[in-house]
């Protein structure tokens, strides 16, 4: 399937081309007024590309938080942005999530077939990101996390049974352009755009999704 879902404009906020990820991170702010904060990066040591946390066994190299008090270091404000990633112009864009936005997880080829219906139900999406670990994040307004375990048990999933896992207050998402180490950049599978700026409830998107998810938990 295609990696983005809808026409581009000049006026939407996909990754471009040779831009660097402080003019991407400030975008991020001013234009969609989400608040970002800088992350680890990637380094190479020894002829090895490692992340700057030291961990040689990280997780996520290049693509978390370097600090505890991420929290406090999301910013909205633009300026703020822009000085962040001018002192660290390779530091990863992340996003706090139940902010802005709540972002519900799910496995790539559920995503992709969930994506597939919501176009033949003609429901509104928020953007979607693709990440190189085989997942998709569906922005949602806020309040998804707390909600969307009762919301799968009356579409009759226990929320345990199935692949899918809302990410709100205290928990973050990686933008793109940011990459995870040798695996590849996080991209859009839908991308941010005038139309949706208005983020669907997770009301309107969760059945979709819980049966994309059980149809691969059955696989």
């Amino acid at each position: 399937m295609e990696e983005t879902i809808g026409v581009t404009s000049a006026a939407q906020i996909p990754k471009q081309r040779g831009e660097a990820l402080l003019d991407t991170a400030v975008r991020y702010a001013e234009e969609r007024h989400w608040d970002v904060f800088a992350g680890t990066w990637l380094e190479y040591a020894g002829g090895v590309e490692r992340c700057s946390c030291g961990d040689a066994d990280c997780d996520a190299p290049g693509a978390h938080p370097a600090r505890e008090d991420w929290a406090s270091q999301a910013t909205g404000s633009a300026t703020v942005a822009r000085r962040l990633w001018q002192k660290h112009p390779k530091a990863s864009i992340l996003l706090p999530t139940g902010r802005a936005f709540d972002a519900i997880d799910v496995p790539e080829t559920a995503g992709f077939l969930a994506l597939a219906r919501m176009e033949r139900m003609e429901l509104t999406l928020g953007p979607v990101t693709r990440t190189p670990d085989r997942r998709m994040q569906f922005f949602v307004l806020p309040g998804a996390a707390a909600k969307s375990p009762g919301l799968v048990r009356k579409l009759g999933w226990p929320p345990a049974a199935i692949d899918l896992v809302t990410r709100g207050e205290g928990a973050y998402v990686a933008a793109p352009p940011t990459r995870f180490g040798a695996s590849g950049a996080v991209q859009w599978a839908c991308r941010p755009t005038a139309a949706n700026r208005w983020l669907p409830d997770c009301e309107e998107i969760i059945s979709p999704l819980a049966y994309a998810c059980g149809r691969e938990a059955r696989r």
